[in-house]
Order: C-alpha cells, then sequence, then structure tokens
C-alpha cells in the first residue's frame, strides 16, 4: 500500500503541473482522466455553453433543476428495465418519462439512504464528510454545517430552492434542511421504520413488523426519545413548525398523505415560480418506496397485493405524472431538467413488502444489486428521447452537473475534495460524451469495491503474497457471478495505481472526522 501511495503523490504531483486552476478538485482517478481528454472536452464544452446560452436567452434565466430521489428501488424494477407490470409493480408514467428522455443502464447511488442523500447534497462520498452511518431517532449527528449543499450553490447565484420528502440528514435545527440552503423545505425526520412502531405495539396481531416495540410512552421514558414529531415546514431564516394533521404523525398512513401533501405543494411552487425572474430548484426526496401501502392503489389490477410498496409505485407514477405535465403546462418544461434515481437497492428484510434487483445483492451492500439503480433524466428539447446509453454516472455527479448548468461551478470550495463529475455533456450530446470512468465504493469508512470502465475490483484481504481482490467484467456480468483473482492479474498494478491516486488525494485533503461517542453525548446532553 505504501507503494501504491507514492505512485498515486507521483502521478498527482505531475497532474498538478499542467492542470489549469479550478474552484473544484476532483478525485485522483476523475484528475486524470480529465487531464487525458482536455481537448476534447474544452470542445465539448464551447458548444455545451453556446446550447445553454441560448436557452438562457430564450427564457431569460438559467434552467430550472428537479431531482427526484427515490427510496430502495432496485436496479431492474421499472418496466423498462423489465419489471413493473411483470412483477406487479406497475411504472407506465416512469417508463414514459424514461422513453421521453435519457435513461441509464450504469447509474450508482451510495449503499444505504443517508449515504446517498449526503451524496446528492454535496457532490461528495459520505466517508469526506465525517457522516457515516445511516440516522435513528434520538441521534444528534448530522450532515455538517462546513458542508456545501446544491441548494447553497444555487441559492448564491439566484435560484429560488425548495426541498420535499425524507430528510434523513439530521435531526437537529442546524442539520435541518432550512438551514442547509433550501429557502423552504417540507420534510421527514426519519426513514419510514418509525411509522410502524407505535402500530406494531397497539396491534400484537404480527400486522407490523416491530413487535417489541415498548410504545411511545415507554421510549420516551426509557430512552429519552421523542417521536411525537415526524417531520417540520422550514423557512430559511424563520426557523421550522412540525407538520400538522397526518403527515406530520408517526402512522402507517402518513407516508401517503405525506407524497399527496408533497405533490401538492410541488404542482403550487412550479406554477406560483414558472413566470419568475429567478430559476427554481427542486430536491423531492420521495417517500417511494417504504414500507407503506397506498390505499388510493391497493386495489388496482396489476398491483402485487402482498407487497404494500407495489401500490406505492403505483401513486408514485401519478405524481410524478401531475410534475411533468404541470411543467408542460405552464410552458417551462423546455427550461427544466428533471432528473429521477433510486437511492440504492431493494431492502428485503420485509419480503414480500420490497423492492427487486436481478442483481446479486441488496440495500447496504457494495455489490450490485446494493448500488446499481435506475435514473432517467427529461428535458424535452434538450435531452434527446430514446436514449439508454452505458456510460457511467454516479448520484455524486448531480451535484456537480447542476453547478455547472446554474452557473455556480465556480462557487464549488476548493478546500476539499468534490466526487462529483459533471455530466452535462451526457446529457446533451447522449452516449459515449459522459466524463466519469471511476467510482469508489465505500461501505461506511471502509473501500470496499471500485469501478474503471468495465472492470470492478472487490478488495479483500490478500494472502501468501497475492492480491487481495475479486476481479468482474460488469458489462460483461453485471450479477457478479463470474469474479476470480487469476483472470485479472493484468489488472493489478493499473488498479494499484488507481487506488494510489484516490487514496493520495485523501493525504491531500483529509477527511472531516466523525463525531466521537463522548461528542455525541455532550451534545444530547446539551439538547
Amino acid at each position: 500500500m505504501r507503494r501504491t501511495l507514492e505512485a498515486g503523490a507521483v502521478v498527482l504531483a505531475c497532474l498538478a503541473v499542467v492542470t489549469p486552476a479550478s474552484a473544484l478538485e476532483p478525485d485522483g482517478p476523475h484528475l486524470a482522466h480529465a487531464q487525458r481528454n482536455a481537448e476534447i472536452w474544452a470542445a465539448e464544452d464551447v458548444e455545451i455553453d453556446a446550447k445553454l446560452a441560448s436557452l438562457e436567452e430564450r427564457f431569460g434565466k438559467k434552467p430550472n433543476i428537479i431531482y427526484i430521489l427515490t427510496d430502495d428501488i432496485g436496479w431492474g424494477e421499472l418496466g423498462w428495465q423489465g419489471g413493473g407490470k411483470h412483477r406487479g409493480t406497475p411504472s407506465e408514467e416512469l417508463d414514459a418519462m424514461a422513453f421521453d428522455g435519457m435513461r441509464f443502464w450504469s447509474a450508482y447511488a451510495e449503499p444505504s439512504c443517508t449515504p446517498t442523500r449526503i451524496a446528492i447534497n454535496t457532490g461528495r462520498h459520505p466517508v469526506r464528510t465525517g457522516l457515516l452511518t445511516v440516522l435513528w431517532p434520538g441521534q444528534v449527528d448530522g450532515l455538517s454545517a462546513e458542508e456545501v449543499t446544491t441548494a447553497e450553490l444555487l441559492s448564491g447565484v439566484g435560484y429560488s430552492t425548495a426541498m420535499w420528502g425524507k430528510w434523513h440528514l439530521g435531526d437537529l435545527p442546524e442539520h435541518a434542511p432550512e438551514n442547509q440552503g433550501y429557502d423552504y423545505a417540507y420534510y421527514g425526520l426519519f426513514n419510514g421504520a418509525p411509522d410502524f412502531w407505535q402500530a406494531s405495539y397497539e396491534d400484537q396481531s404480527g400486522t407490523f413488523p416491530f413487535a417489541d416495540f415498548p410504545g411511545n410512552d415507554a421510549y420516551l421514558d426509557g430512552a429519552g426519545i421523542d417521536l411525537s414529531v415526524a417531520g417540520y415546514v422550514g423557512r430559511k431564516g424563520e426557523g421550522r413548525t412540525p407538520i400538522e394533521g397526518a403527515p406530520g404523525i408517526l402512522a402507517p398512513e402518513r407516508q401517503e398523505a405525506f407524497e399527496n401533501e408533497s405533490i401538492s405543494q410541488i404542482t403550487k411552487f412550479v406554477q406560483d415560480h414558472a413566470q419568475d425572474d429567478k430559476p427554481f430548484f427542486v430536491y423531492w426526496a420521495s417517500y417511494a418506496l417504504q414500507l407503506a401501502a397506498s390505499q388510493e392503489f391497493s386495489d388496482d389490477p396489476g398491483v402485487d397485493k402482498n407487497n404494500r410498496q407495489a401500490s406505492f409505485m403505483a401513486l408514485h407514477n401519478k405524481h410524478v405524472r401531475q410534475l411533468l405535465d404541470t411543467l408542460k403546462e405552464e410552458g417551462i418544461a423546455e427550461n427544466t431538467l428533471v432528473v429521477w434515481m433510486s437511492d440504492n437497492g431493494p431492502m428485503y428484510a420485509f419480503w414480500p413488502t420490497a423492492g427487486y434487483t436481478l442483481l446479486q445483492g441488496a440495500k447496504g451492500d457494495v455489490l450490485e444489486g446494493g448500488i446499481r439503480v435506475p435514473a432517467m433524466a427529461w428535458w424535452p428539447g434538450m435531452i434527446e428521447p430514446m436514449q439508454d446509453p452505458m456510460d457511467v454516472i454516479h448520484v455524486t455527479d448531480l451535484f456537480t452537473t447542476a453547478a455547472r448548468i446554474g452557473g455556480a461551478l465556480d462557487k464549488i470550495p476548493n478546500d476539499r475534495i468534490t466526487d462529483g463529475v459533471d455530466q452535462t455533456s451526457l446529457f446533451l450530446n447522449g452516449e459515449g460524451h459522459g466524463r466519469r470512468n471511476f467510482i469508489a465504493h465505500y461501505s461506511g469508512e471502509v473501500l470496499g469495491a471500485f469501478r474503471y470502465d468495465d472492470f470492478k475490483i472487490h478488495i479483500k484481504e490478500g494472502h501468501g503474497g497475492l492480491p487481495g481482490m475479486d476481479f468482474f467484467n460488469i458489462m460483461r456480468d453485471p450479477g457478479e457471478k463470474y469474479g476470480a483473482l487469476y483472470p485479472g492479474l493484468w489488472v493489478v498494478q493499473p488498479m494499484q495505481q488507481l487506488l494510489g491516486m484516490h487514496m493520495g488525494r485523501v493525504e491531500q485533503f483529509p477527511h472531516r472526522s466523525p463525531m466521537t461517542p463522548e461528542e455525541a453525548r455532550l451534545k444530547a446532553q446539551s439538547h
């Protein structure tokens, strides 16, 4: 490893001499890839700038940006990937969105929910931010105020910013979206599990999955954890107030009520801001598909009756269609980029209520089933329809791409690594124009795997002087069924060089330290 780091440092030192000064500090492999393609990308960027300038002249402002992040929907779950009605989870409206734009076969997220929410909001792998775990009620750590979010970047260049949905980046006010760049936020604090805790206590029939939960009152008395507030309405500079009514009370019915209220507010937000002088950025972190069922669609033909999430897919379909129709009705579809993406692979713990994937692994794994997800981009007039590129894209890329489209690239801090790659060229020019050829796959603070072009290495403990790795050709073997060391011996040194470049940048820009147990204890006492 020592030689690897030294080799990486030499490569980085050479690149630093010839790489133009930039606000953004990329990971080592991305820096090398950008340098190799500098001339080609510079020519592309001139054309991209011209396209964006023409669009801005036509509409009088920068493009609107909407990111829809969904929950636990696996690769292969949507109809365009072979799922949909064939698996009892009809997704016709999402499929229509996919075919009207660009559907990604090689899109990646982080292995679980809080990590992916960090990545889409900061453009950084969670390990760099000091927030390494999925958060639960009562925890006091959260997204550091020192991190810069997509909303903060875009606010700084004149965007109106708003979010709806599952925040899951910390419960305390300093972590809240209204204090992380969002002008308005309608958000839930937790994932979907706490919605079923009290119901499990009250109904011991086995209908609900958390039979040993002691009840909200006993939980407050014994653990000091108050579950009386499920979410808040926050406004920048004004603080927050608890959500009232069914969307704000933890219960199995909350998620459907929350989603219905969210799309109602999102629709009105689009209508109210369509003709503003300022563009808008919306982050919709939908609860689709958590554990809840949709009463509206539970009895619909084609919906798997024993998978509560199947009815929620139908509800989400309806809501996404309502959003896209509103953009068209307001005459701003051609000035609005919409990206839809899942936050990780399926969670099988409550099977048959679950998403699904044909890939190996699930939520929490750095296997393809945990991190490879469905994703689509829709931008009429800018993204040509019926595209299905194999180019690799990662959830961190949405941060940097938003900065490029919104005119905020030079606002990205240069005192830290930004893992996100600007993928505007892929969106506007199509397959073969992606700018990513490397992904580091972390599980907490452990680098568990990384991908380079079509090859993926799982990092394992070495033995007898041999390298510790499994080697897969992910294009040929997306199910990771045929990984073995010896066929990949030729990549040992190239992969060591990549690893050296990656770890060398960590030495240059150390990770933010996570909160220690003692710090957490003291912070909990202060609140």
